[in-house]
């Protein structure tokens, strides 16, 4: 979702636009650092092993309880909550973006889990799918609330 990403500085009272070009400048440098070998970062092959939102959340928390205590109130400690906070956000929206491609094309891998999950909502709410045809009225329809 691309917006208008200027800020009127005069708007704000918490200087978020300094801050955001501050946590803008960390992430960057951390595509310079150690963290990305050969062009990948070890969090990408979490995500793409499923999981992303546990790492990038179990982070979240580490560096929550880390700050104040290791260095003292750090501030990389709470630049890193928001970097993984953006991490988990984008796992998330890419666990959207695979829900509404598997609603388009049945074949999308997806997680069997989040499968089951599915089927056993879709059946507690609508009852087990009756025996039949998708040309007569006995076989239940996949609702469009789950699309």
């Amino acid at each position: 979702m691309k917006q208008d990403t200027q800020f009127d500085v005069n708007k704000y009272k918490f200087n978020e636009g300094q801050l955001l070009a501050d946590l803008t400048a960390y992430i960057q440098s951390t595509y310079s650092e150690h963290y990305s070998k050969n062009k990948f970062q070890s969090t990408e092959f979490i995500i793409d092993c499923g999981h992303g939102e546990g790492f990038a959340l179990g982070n979240v928390l580490k560096y929550v309880q880390r700050y104040g205590k290791k260095g003292g109130k750090n501030r990389a400690d709470l630049l890193k909550v928001l970097h993984y906070a953006v991490i988990a956000l984008s796992v998330h929206d890419q666990e959207i973006d695979k829900r509404v491609l598997k609603s388009i094309e049945p074949d999308v891998d997806m997680d069997p889990y989040l499968d089951a999950r599915a089927t056993d909502r879709l059946n507690s709410h609508y009852g087990q799918p009756k025996t039949g045809t998708r040309d007569n009225d006995s076989y239940r329809q996949m609702p469009t609330e789950f699309l």
